[in-house]
């Protein structure tokens, strides 16, 4: 008996000690200054960075610090807005910010939906080798995004609240439907994301 209760308390203790620990905050002032370390519940097995910013006259910027259970660090530039994740799997390694996106164009060029129309084309940067195309829906609202991602974004396996993601090679590939969409839906989903795994 005695060595029982002793083998259960070891296993308590030995995982106990293997929870991950990453940072928290979010702030819509484009910096993390008030983060928090936090104990990650069951599942999360990665720490999380997230920058997104408006690239229009609003210039907003949004930085997001979490656990997530799965995770994709890439870019992804959506014409008015670009959004940047690191992930990482070891205690507190989520200090730093997510970088911000690159600004310096690489040649590819893919569609982008302005809230009129998707026939606008974004010059894609950095990494953003592909041209993405997807469907957001945050409540009962659905929406189709288009742009410029990493192959990293296009090989994530599940991002809550996107659903359809398909990237494509060359440029335009993304064709240029018309459809609507919005800075803050994007964010919303994106938030979720990494703010729910």
């Amino acid at each position: 008996m005695d060595l029982q209760i002793s083998v259960f308390l070891l296993f308590i203790l030995f995982t106990a000690g293997h929870s991950l620990s990453c940072y928290e905050c979010m702030s819509m002032t484009g910096s993390c200054a008030n983060q928090k370390l936090k104990t990650c519940p069951s599942g999360s097995s990665n720490c999380v960075s997230l920058t997104t910013a408006r690239q229009d006259q609003f210039r907003i910027r949004v930085m997001a610090k979490d656990c997530t259970a799965d995770c994709q660090s890439g870019f992804m530039n959506f014409g008015i807005s670009k959004a940047s994740s690191s992930c990482c799997n070891t205690d507190q390694c989520n200090v730093q910010d997510a970088p911000d996106p690159s600004n310096i164009p690489n040649g590819r060029k893919c569609y982008y939906c302005d809230g009129q129309s998707c026939s606008n084309t974004v010059d894609c940067s950095g990494n953003e080798d592909r041209c993405v195309k997807a469907t957001v829906t945050v409540g009962s609202l659905s929406d189709v995004v288009k742009g410029c991602a990493t192959t990293s974004i296009c090989d994530a396996t599940f991002i809550p609240s996107i659903q359809g993601i398909s990237c494509c090679e060359g440029n335009l590939c993304n064709g240029a439907q018309s459809v609507t969409q919005s800075f803050l839906f994007l964010c919303c989903s994106l938030l979720s994301y990494f703010m729910m795994h």
